[in-house]
């Protein structure tokens, strides 16, 4: 098993490090190629974003939908599909995380990669919608009648000397699917209703996976059904409550947003070391936490949006665009408010500090500020009256968040201060007296979800102590719904790759496979994923390049021959 984890270790450090080299970082070659295919596509298209997203907004809510259009689901349908997958607990943990490391300026790349994003995505499901194959309905259960995405605009566009690369496509995302999509998103719930409710795992993973099977047993139809009450859902409740919590604290947004415009050129040392004027970290952050927000160019989305009911594929181009105004401009800029404006983002919080697992770890820094991580921990750390002995540039420290803890306890409290050694090697703190203990208290820096719950706790406490339950219930929906929807993108690669009869056992794979997720670490299966995710994303990109003209005249084409005024009611 260590062999294993160390080679996928390094195969992420490949995908995700390789790239070129700017002062001492890197700006890995993934990123480059996702925000410049995107630059690419917003001026091949003339702004598409701008131009065509009111189009958007009429088409998703369903002003020109036709009952008679091939597809499977309706305009809003496939975009309540594609969004149960994309807002989810990214959306919770991930811009949390980007604050984290890359400071308030963060947000802003965000920003900026998602604008970027709605053209991508407009590009991809346009071509998922035109090179779709539709077939005849199979009477047997979740065999849906359309299928597309990257693979089939790959090999149809682009050619039959390319269906290699369609397949390895639809052979890497359906391993994704399972992995992040699915398998993850149980073990996050899992591990929410274990640490706030103190329930099993196996019991939670028993429920959820369930709920799973009830709903993609049924197919794209019935998918499309439960994510259009879902999604809708899920989002008022989570926009609900950081709308309430903005309200509240009114007076701090200008202040907020003045933060994160002036840290996203100009960052000061950030919570886990960004580093004073560390441009590049922080924009790093905020670029791959965005990317990974709205999923555009990842290549998942077009195979829901190619479910729609349309025969027209630029309808359903400009309905996708709006996902990541809706995940990241909307929902993130949310939780970043949030984060920000109740000051938590930059706290430290009392927490248990085990030594022997959880979110520890050993860091170094250096003159500016910057934390490392070690490699290896050191053999003790002196702790004189509750403060580390050796805190200077070089010294190893014991972090928790990839944050130094400055201060340890012996009590919840913390007003019993440690004296005596702490062992990295044997999880354990011994005082001077002798007494051995295998935790102890301090003030750490909180990341991921558990931010953005502090962030909704404080900032709803003249309302009550229940802000933080928002986030729980929201973690329990976006990780179902995304399990849900991540299930027809797999489903469809199986299909792709093997025919109908793959189906039904890549589902019944793909609910055990979410059992197993919410009863097993799965540090592992994250690793994997994200290795899956970033070699994905390079085929689908060449081929939005390759087929950037063809979106080009279908663009062209539907907006000169205005069909959605073809009889069809406009009231």
């Amino acid at each position: 098993m260590e062999f294993i984890t160390n080679l996928v270790d390094q195969a992420n450090s490949i995908v995700w490090s390789s790239g070129i080299p700017v002062g001492e970082e890197r700006i890995p070659f993934v990123v480059i190629m996702l925000i410049g295919v995107g630059a690419f596509l917003t001026l091949r298209l003339g702004f598409i974003q701008l131009r065509r997203f009111g189009h958007g907004v009429a088409v998703a809510t369903g002003r020109y939908d036709d009952p008679n259009d091939p597809g499977d689901v309706s305009h809003f349908q496939a975009l309540t599909t594609a969004l149960s997958a994309t807002v989810g607990i990214g959306n919770i943990a991930g811009v949390a995380l980007a604050i984290h490391w890359g400071g308030p300026g963060a947000l802003f790349w965000m920003w900026v990669t998602a604008f970027l994003g709605m053209a991508t995505k407009y590009t991809e499901v346009t071509l998922a919608q035109h090179y779709r194959k539709v077939e005849v309905a199979d009477s047997r259960v979740g065999v849906g009648t359309v299928s597309g995405g990257p693979m089939y605009y790959i090999e149809r566009g682009m050619g039959s000397k390319w269906k290699w690369m369609a397949m390895f496509f639809a052979f890497t995302l359906g391993l994704t699917a399972f992995l992040t999509g699915n398998g993850v998103q149980a073990n996050t719930v899992a591990d929410t209703l274990q640490n706030n409710f103190a329930i099993d795992r196996w019991v939670s993973g028993l429920i959820t996976a369930s709920l799973v099977a009830a709903v993609i047993l049924g197919g794209i139809t019935r998918i499309g059904k439960v994510t259009s009450i879902l999604a809708p859902l899920m989002a008022a409740i989570y926009v609900f409550g950081a709308l309430t919590i903005i309200v509240l604290h009114l007076g701090d947004v200008m202040p907020a947003l003045s933060l994160i415009f002036t840290e996203a050129f100009n960052p000061t040392a950030g919570v886990a070391g960004t580093g004073v004027g560390a441009v590049l970290m922080t924009m790093m952050w905020g670029v791959r936490r965005g990317l990974f927000s709205n999923e555009a160019g990842q290549g998942s989305a077009p195979i829901a949006h190619a479910a729609a009911k349309t025969d027209e594929p630029v309808s359903e181009g400009v309905v996708a665009l709006l996902e990541p105004f809706i995940d990241t401009i909307v929902i993130v800029t949310m939780t970043a408010l949030v984060i920000i404006m109740t000051g938590v983002w930059n706290e430290r919080v009392p927490t248990e500090i085990t030594l022997r697992g959880g979110d520890l770890s050993y860091v170094s820094s250096d003159a500016q500020g910057t934390y490392t991580e070690v490699d290896e921990a050191p053999t003790q750390i002196t702790v004189l009256s509750g403060r580390p002995v050796a805190t200077g540039v070089g010294a190893s420290q014991l972090a928790w968040h990839e944050v130094p803890v400055s201060e340890f306890y012996l009590d919840e409290e913390q007003t019993l201060p440690f004296t005596g050694t702490i062992y990295p090697a044997r999880g354990e703190a011994v005082e001077a007296t002798g007494v051995t203990h295998t935790s102890l208290y301090g003030p750490a820096a909180e990341s991921g979800a558990p931010l953005t719950e502090l962030g909704f706790r404080r900032g709803l406490a003249p309302l009550g102590d229940w802000g933080h339950y928002i986030v729980i219930v929201s973690v329990l929906l976006f990780g179902v719904s995304t399990a849900i929807a991540w299930s027809y993108y797999g489903d469809r690669c199986a299909n792709y790759l093997f025919g109908h009869n793959a189906i039904f056992p890549y589902k019944v794979a793909y609910v055990l496979m979410h059992f197993l997720g919410a009863i097993v670490p799965l540090e592992l299966a994250w690793t994997l994923g994200d290795v899956f995710l970033g070699i994905v994303i390079l085929p689908n990109l060449i081929a939005l390049v390759f087929l950037s003209g063809k979106v080009g005249e279908l663009t062209n084409s539907y907006f000169e021959r205005k069909p959605w005024n073809r009889g069809r009611s406009t009231n």
